[in-house]
């Protein structure tokens, strides 16, 4: 059987790299999709998963027609896309007294809609198969809101409406669909973070630590799997215990 294809959107930020490295040691050919806009961080990205099968590939994730024809061209130049994780985020932090609607539409436009482009044209292919993986990266916050995200929190929680609801739609197709809600990691996003806050943020994890961005990325290799097929519709809390439920 060829290689299994896997898109990891967002692919060459922090997480994503580490998702596209897991993804291929697995022995998935990778294609990482994010803007191509600094080429430093792509040089960067390229030097990071130096021997492994992943390509860079740009794209604008809130760009309904640009996902389409990339997952055409994926499609067209690897044969399949079986794959698909949604990685892309951004954070435009304020409380909502003060948020600007820019802020509100650049949150759910990456964090959220993009889900929607992204599978919106490649779960039809996926079906015609009889096999899909679809893995969206929520957040911890998505769960318990946060105060100053708003907007943030909202797009992550959508995510796992969205999943669950597709999940049903595919079940009976092969195809499934997870989430994965991270804590706080190790990542350029959490850094950003006042050193003050960030501890302060730490001390509430009762592992004690910041999640290492390989800790994501297991995760979702172990969803996108193909002896996962039993599990659809879940969440996936990696967090350091910082929220427990069931």
């Amino acid at each position: 059987m060829s290689k299994r294809v896997a898109v990891v959107t967002g692919g060459i930020g922090g997480l994503g790299t580490a998702i596209c490295k897991a993804l291929a040691n697995a022995g998935r050919s990778v294609v990482a999709a994010d803007l191509g806009s600094s080429p430093e961080r792509i040089a960067r990205f390229a030097h990071d998963v130096a021997g492994h099968d992943v390509r860079f590939a740009p794209l604008d994730v809130a760009d309904f027609e640009a996902c389409g024809a990339f997952v055409d061209e994926v499609q067209q130049r690897d044969g399949s896309l079986d794959i698909l994780v949604n990685a892309a985020g951004i954070t435009r932090d304020t409380t909502l007294r003060k948020m600007e609607r820019a802020q509100w539409d650049a949150v759910l436009g990456i964090n959220l809609d993009s889900v929607f482009n992204l599978c919106r044209h490649a779960v039809g292919g996926m079906v015609d198969r009889g096999f899909g993986r679809i893995v969206n990266i929520s957040s911890v916050n998505g769960q318990t809101g946060q105060f100053g995200q708003t907007n943030y929190s909202a797009a992550k929680a959508g995510m796992h409406g969205f999943t669950m609801a597709l999940a049903r739609e595919v079940a009976r197709k092969g195809v499934t669909v997870n989430s994965v809600s991270p804590g706080y990691c190790e990542t350029a996003l959490v850094a950003a973070i006042p050193d003050d806050i960030r501890q302060g943020i730490v001390d509430k994890v009762p592992a004690g630590r910041l999640g290492q961005p390989s800790e994501i990325a297991r995760t979702v290799e172990f969803l996108s799997a193909d002896d996962a097929g039993y599990i659809t519709g879940a969440n996936i809390p990696v967090n350091g215990g910082l929220y427990m439920g069931f």
